[in-house]
């Protein structure tokens, strides 16, 4: 995507890594409420619950995630042309995040026989009329997924659309379901 046709997707000012050479970006449209988008993407300790890719995550701090938080998370990716399938290991640090608006996160994935040296995450949230219009976008760097930009950059596009659309469904039925788990806005 473009960005001169495309807002640009920052936290605070801060977007994603402008000399990447992997980068992708996506949205979508979630019919629920900002609270319920904002807590299911934040409450990172309970990702597993709705994201089947997240097989472990372990926050490294207490509290609130904030600027400055931190957690190690766990997703198997298939094999490559260019690497073998593996579990990823990713440390994630929160360096921005405004409540309800956007949040950024960065760090290292590190697995058997793949390594991202650093990854950009930033997500933004914005309410419409219809509900809240979800953003983000993620640059890659490292020599080994450098090696093949174009494989990388579709294996990360197919994440992100995945974790989209994962996100879509829980906060649509946590909108929807009365009885159900849905997430309470505790702020």
């Amino acid at each position: 995507m473009s960005s001169t046709t495309h807002p640009v997707i920052s936290c605070d000012g801060q977007g994603v890594d402008p000399a990447a050479r992997i980068r992708y970006r996506s949205e979508t449209l979630i019919h629920a409420p900002l609270h319920t988008v904002w807590h299911l993407q934040t409450d990172v300790e309970r990702w597993p619950t709705w994201q089947a890719p997240v097989t472990g995550i372990e926050r490294l701090d207490a509290g609130e995630l904030r600027a400055g938080s931190a957690f190690r998370w766990t997703t198997p990716v298939p094999e490559t042309p260019i690497t073998p399938a593996a579990t990823l290991v990713i440390t994630s640090t929160v360096t921005h995040l405004t409540p309800y608006r956007c949040i950024r996160w960065a760090g290292p994935a590190i697995g058997d026989g793949l390594r991202i040296d650093n990854g950009v995450h930033v997500w933004t949230f914005t309410e419409v009329a219809d509900g809240v219009l979800v953003r983000t976008e993620e640059t890659w760097t490292g020599d080994q997924v450098e090696a093949d930009t174009a494989t990388s950059t579709a294996y990360l596009g197919y994440g992100l659309e995945a974790w989209l659309t994962d996100l879509k469904t829980a906060a649509e039925k946590a909108a929807t379901d009365p009885g159900g788990d849905a997430p309470t806005s505790g702020d």
